[in-house]
């Protein structure tokens, strides 16, 4: 159908076209990251209005010449959508363009494959992307007939794609149990610490927040942290002392949400994410410098409600803090509770003062009575 570039090539045109929600522009810079952290060189960029998707080719006959003769004049290996294309639409696509297609799903999950370093984060991420792959196997199959008898070709009487998808099928069985035996082990883990009465604490937010250079700095982990979208897959706990005002937390980091995230990967991370349901207290991480913070917040507060965890106490961090020159601080509710601590996890100010809200909020009885930290 079309020929398949090297490893190597990665030059990419994005697809963003507008179809009336807010935040365009915001969406498009998300795109650019995305493609980037799957390491894409981007050549050009494709948008434009229209009123709904084209049954066919999603963007029009008219988008799609213009991206083919971009993508000739760029010479681009790969054609990027930041939409979610159905099986037909991708494929139609391909043969129109002559080139790889895919959607923001399957980007996503690219990226989800290169940073899964734990056995359970790989076993997640694969079973995510067979599933995904489960609804476009005809795909890579349409040139195939029901198979012919003869030497060495007598077979069941399966077509090619009949015989992948029953191979595929025991293959996400097998993950899912896999998947479902590290579930128990982690309810045990999580057994014990109940028994000790530890309070668990999940670091939420959206992708590049900062949460994995706030957990460092609150833990000393040494956790990778980057400026990519989704640097963080795999969950990381470790043991926080809150100093006299409260004997300490379990703080956990989890993996960042981004608008549509894909049902496919929550429904794989769905145990990770679980954790983050079990916890006694969630500090919801924002980029305070991000225009769109607003709608992050959003975005995160809608996943966490799909996970079962809409309605864990939450306090909000307003990261970033070093990037629009404010004073860290502790802000309150009209009922006196606290609603959200500014803080700037790459500088450390503000760092004492999230020490502090932590022990207010789990160790009230101990707070009352210990010294106020400092801010860093």
């Amino acid at each position: 159908m079309f020929d398949r570039p090297s490893a190597e090539a990665n030059r990419a045109i994005l697809v963003q076209l507008d179809f009336g929600q807010p935040g365009l522009s915001e969406r498009l810079s998300e795109l650019r990251l995305l493609a980037e952290s799957a390491g894409a060189e981007i050549v050009g960029e494709v948008y434009g209005p229209r009123r709904a998707p084209d049954p066919a080719l999603f963007a029009g006959s008219g988008k799609v010449a213009e991206i083919g003769e971009l993508a000739g004049l760029q010479q681009a290996d790969i054609i990027i959508f930041n939409h979610e294309l159905s099986a037909a639409q991708q494929r139609n696509l391909e043969r129109a363009l002559a080139r790889r297609v895919i959607d923001c799903t399957a980007l996503i999950l690219d990226i989800f494959a290169l940073r899964a370093k734990s056995h359970e984060g790989k076993l997640q991420v694969e079973l995510a992307q067979l599933e995904h792959l489960s609804t476009r196997l005809i795909r890579g199959w349409t040139h195939l007939e029901r198979q012919k008898g003869g030497i060495g070709l007598r077979g069941p009487g399966e077509t090619q794609l009949e015989t992948d998808r029953r191979l595929l099928g025991k293959r996400v069985k097998l993950l899912k149990e896999r998947l479902r035996l590290l579930e128990r082990q982690r309810q045990v883990r999580r057994r014990g610490r109940e028994r000790r009465d530890v309070p668990t604490v999940s670091l939420v937010g959206y992708t590049n927040a900062g949460k994995s250079t706030l957990f460092n700095a609150v833990t000393k982990a040494g956790a990778y942290a980057a400026d990519q979208l989704f640097a963080t897959l795999d969950t990381t706990s470790r043991r926080v002392y809150l100093g006299e005002a409260g004997a300490g937390v379990v703080l956990s980091d989890t993996v960042g949400f981004i608008r549509e995230l894909p049902h496919s990967l929550v429904e794989a991370f769905h145990a990770t994410l679980e954790e983050t349901a079990q916890a006694d207290l969630l500090l919801h991480v924002v980029d305070a410098a991000s225009p769109d913070r607003e709608a992050q917040i959003e975005v995160v507060n809608a996943v966490l409600a799909e996970i079962g965890a809409g309605d864990v106490s939450q306090i909000l961090v307003w990261n970033k803090l070093d990037l629009t020159h404010g004073e860290p601080a502790i802000e309150l509710d009209a009922y006196g509770k606290i609603e959200r601590v500014l803080l700037s996890a790459r500088t450390g100010a503000g760092l004492g003062l999230l020490r502090q809200a932590l022990a207010n909020t789990l160790y009230p009885a101990s707070a009352a009575n210990a010294e106020p930290p400092s801010d860093v």
